[in-house]
């Protein structure tokens, strides 16, 4: 028996105790309508959960956006970090406490703040900041706001005030984030799409959250751009870097899963290269760790301290060899050589040195804007995102909990769209009452996967603004790059065929709430007549 409340069958008897003086056209309507229901409950207790509970989704599977054909991809690039070097949550509590520190040491911040420790499971992915209000929310694909996600500090606001502040809960272009979720140019959101600044968000969260307890007056533009100047400095003067080079096992994990993929593509004459911000001590050492001392015998290019995005699109910086010991060289680059090291550069000088253009070039990155849009808008490559967090999303929704949720939320919202046509008060009693119940289930659902945001990729039922882009610049998608082990170097990705709304009623695989024959027409009673 599962312990997820269903929809409350109850509401149906209430109505039809409460309609003595409606027509008995109305009472036969509700008791059609109670015998339905019924009818669903045991149809999707005794038949669609079991079904869908035994079809569950694999997590290592790679999905697919737009169709690609393994077959043509002769060259594989991919980014560094959280793509071939996934790291552990340590390395977040690392990072969130030595930015910390800097803001209190170096910007002068109350000694209180060190009482804040790293909270693992507050922020998730995709999340935008108002800059000059100090708010922290998920926005959908429409720019909507999903009301009961928007944080100031560490604790909700009120959906009124929200309303009032936004003039409602959609958020116009002029304000959203630029092009790479940058707050730039005017506009006062930033985006957060990598996994580096869920300690950055979770910063700004507990910085915010101690001025309001101690009434403390604040600016939120100075606020924002101090924890992003400290969590720059983590990474900018190599404190990050050195922290994991000195304790390598702490931090990196899963790594004979990359080596097995880069061993596979090798073994099956596959051109390899690597594109990175990360710099080479961090890198090497990293690479050591994960493949071994001739990890570079692997690529035919190395490229580190890209600055992407930038690297896709400045055609101005040229690349400088780095040796061994880290000395650059200041001589011209005539031809990238396998098992050497190029610092910066950019990505038109890279296609004319190599000359692998288009759609035989598939790249892997897990920031969405900066290692793929580009590519795939420009110049034509192939695009993979690595999204470590779909692993766990999938393994929610294998749940019987999760099933139970959905199955039910979907009969409900539709017995709620057929039975709306009905203005009657006793109809639209029973239609509140689902209203209400479909609200509680839609909160159940964003909790299961986070309690404070909700899933990565959906708001309620729309996609989320972090999806829309996945799915707009990423080929093909997954939690991580072992996942390419799965599948042999002919196999095509298909995306599965998504029907459009106007398209609904000609697919089978719906409910039979959605293929209900409840005519569309109010029923017209005799006051309507008169």
């Amino acid at each position: 028996s599962s312990k997820v409340k269903i929809p409350n069958i109850c509401c149906f008897t209430v109505s039809l105790r409460s309609v003595r003086s409606c027509s008995y056209h109305y009472k036969l309507i509700l008791f059609i309508l109670h015998i339905l229901f019924i009818y669903l409950s045991i149809y999707y207790t005794l038949y669609l959960i079991p079904v869908i509970c035994t079809n569950s989704v694999n997590p290592d599977t790679i999905f697919a956006n737009n169709e690609m054909n393994l077959g043509d991809i002769e060259i594989y690039g991919f980014d560094y970090d959280y793509t071939l070097a996934f790291y552990s949550s340590q390395l977040h509590t690392l990072i969130f406490n030595i930015a910390r520190d800097i803001l209190i040491t170096e910007h002068r911040y109350p000694e209180g703040l060190r009482e804040y420790e790293y909270i693992p499971n507050f922020a998730v992915r995709g999340l935008h900041y108002d800059v000059q209000k100090a708010l922290l929310m998920k926005i959908d694909a429409f720019h909507y706001i999903q009301l009961g996600t928007v944080y100031r500090g560490l604790h909700p606001v009120p959906d009124e005030e929200v309303i009032a502040m936004y003039e409602g809960s959609h958020v116009p272009l002029e304000i959203m984030s630029d092009f790479y979720g940058k707050s730039s140019h005017g506009h006062t959101m930033k985006q957060y799409m990598d996994i580096f600044s869920l300690p950055e968000m979770t910063l700004l969260s507990c910085v915010n959250d101690f001025f309001m307890r101690h009434n403390i007056d604040y600016e939120p533009v100075h606020l924002y751009k101090d924890v992003k100047e400290a969590i720059g400095d983590v990474h900018v003067k190599g404190i990050m870097y050195r922290a994991v080079e000195a304790d390598i096992e702490k931090y990196i994990c899963y790594g004979e899963q990359s080596h097995a993929v880069l061993k596979k593509l090798s073994e099956n004459g596959k051109k390899m290269f690597l594109i990175t911000n990360s710099p080479f001590d961090f890198v090497d050492r990293g690479m050591n760790y994960i493949v071994g001392k001739d990890w570079r015998d692997l690529f035919d290019v190395v490229i580190v301290q890209a600055d992407k995005p930038g690297f896709f699109n400045d055609r101005r910086k040229p690349f400088r060899r780095v040796t061994d010991k880290g000395v650059l060289l200041w001589d011209r680059i005539h031809r990238l050589e396998k098992g050497q090291i190029y610092k910066q550069g950019n990505l038109y000088e890279f296609l004319r040195l190599t000359g692998w253009r288009g759609s035989k070039v598939l790249y892997f990155g897990d920031h969405i804007y900066s290692d793929l849009a580009d590519l795939t808008l420009k110049h034509g490559w192939r695009t993979g995102a690595i999204i470590p967090e779909l692993r766990k999303e999938i393994k929610i929704m294998n749940t019987e909990q999760y099933v139970h949720l959905m199955t039910w939320l979907q009969a409900l919202t539709g017995l709620i769209e057929h039975m709306q046509v009905y203005r009657d008060p006793a109809s639209q009693a029973v239609v509140q009452e689902w209203i209400k119940e479909r609200e509680t289930m839609r909160s159940q659902t964003k909790d299961i996967f986070n309690a404070q945001f909700g899933s990565l990729f959906r708001t309620y039922h729309n996609p989320t603004y972090f999806s829309r882009r996945l799915s707009r610049f990423a080929d093909i998608y997954m939690a991580s790059i072992s996942c390419l082990l799965n599948y042999d170097f002919q196999h095509t990705f298909f995306p599965r065929r998504t029907p459009l709304q106007h398209e609904s009623t000609f697919w089978p695989e719906q409910s039979p709430v959605a293929t209900m024959n409840i005519s569309s027409e109010p029923h017209r009673t005799k006051a309507d007549s008169d």
